[in-house]
């Protein structure tokens, strides 16, 4: 896999079947190497290393209803009291980052309603804090570091 806009962070690896899979620390179990993947890995590490969030805290590849519709969040980080410090929608380091990008998490945030969101191809990096009142998002320099 390619090197990512990241620090350089270890993680096992497996094969089976012929395919090589990853260790996620959050779901406790493995999955298929995929660009998608690779590039979730390493905001999960970045979230808990870099930004201190608590793994026990931090979720991944989730079910949502929207409109009746189900679909799937790549990364969510919940505050102690069960809101949501932030949303990360990942993407594969060879798609572009697009305006669909961001209707996308901005759909899944209408019934998350998080603090901040990051859209990410491991390449990289945006982030934003949603101002609900004014209906605006706010683009930032990073994500402050999480405190209880």
């Amino acid at each position: 896999m390619q090197k990512l806009n990241f620090p350089d962070y270890t993680f096992r690896f497996k094969s089976k079947e012929n395919k090589i899979q990853i260790f996620d620390p959050v779901r406790k179990k493995f999955f298929i190497l995929q660009p998608e993947e690779w590039v979730r890995q390493h905001v999960m590490q970045y979230l808990i290393r870099e930004k201190k969030c608590p793994v026990s805290l931090v979720n991944a590849e989730k079910e949502l209803k929207i409109n009746g519709l189900s679909k799937r969040y790549d990364v969510v980080v919940y505050r102690p009291d069960g809101r949501i410090f932030l949303m990360v929608e990942c993407k594969a380091p060879k798609v572009p980052i697009t305006q669909e990008t961001f209707n996308q998490i901005a759909r899944y945030n209408m019934a998350l309603k998080a603090e901040y969101l990051m859209v990410t191809n491991g390449m990289n990096h945006y982030y934003c804090k949603p101002d609900y009142q004014l209906e605006k998002y706010h683009f930032i320099e990073e994500i402050p570091t999480y405190i209880l």
